[in-house]
């Protein structure tokens, strides 16, 4: 289980925070402009693509959002935040489709892939706070071990 008063995993999820924050900003803004674009070409199957990754951009950066937040109220203490919550875990990815994706601009791709990356990381900080720890002592007496 998570170390609940760790500084340097606070400010970690802190800093992951305003980051999320501001790609889900940034999503939101890019997003509206191709579906401004979209809808002036009158191109239904590209209108019906774009809502598809918007949706899965935005569900993957409010999952990372949600567990961010889970995260901060465990370290303020509250009652209501458990380790064992489904907010506490991250979950499965929910993957961009990368053959629509590539008729988007550019700036939206980029978008898209930075929200995968987010998404990756938190998936490894999640997965390595919930490792259990290993003494280094421990360690060298396991590769000790190994070489015996």
């Amino acid at each position: 289980m998570m170390a609940i008063d760790v500084p340097v995993q606070r400010a970690q999820v802190e800093n992951l925070y305003v980051e999320a924050m501001l790609l889900a900003d940034e999503a939101h803004t890019a997003f509206a402009a191709q579906r401004d674009l979209g809808r002036a070409h009158g191109d239904a199957a590209a209108q019906i693509s774009l809502a598809c990754e918007s949706l899965k951009t935005t569900t993957r950066l409010m999952h990372v959002i949600a567990w961010l937040l889970h995260r901060r109220a465990m370290f303020a203490g509250d009652p209501g935040a458990g380790p064992h919550d489904s907010a506490a875990r991250i979950g499965e990815p929910v993957p961009a489709d990368w053959n629509i994706c590539a008729g988007f601009d550019v700036s939206t791709g980029r978008i898209i892939a930075a929200s995968e990356r987010l998404f990756e990381r938190i998936a490894m900080l999640e997965a390595g706070w919930e490792a259990p720890a290993i003494a280094p002592v421990q360690q060298l007496l396991a590769r000790l071990e190994a070489r015996l």
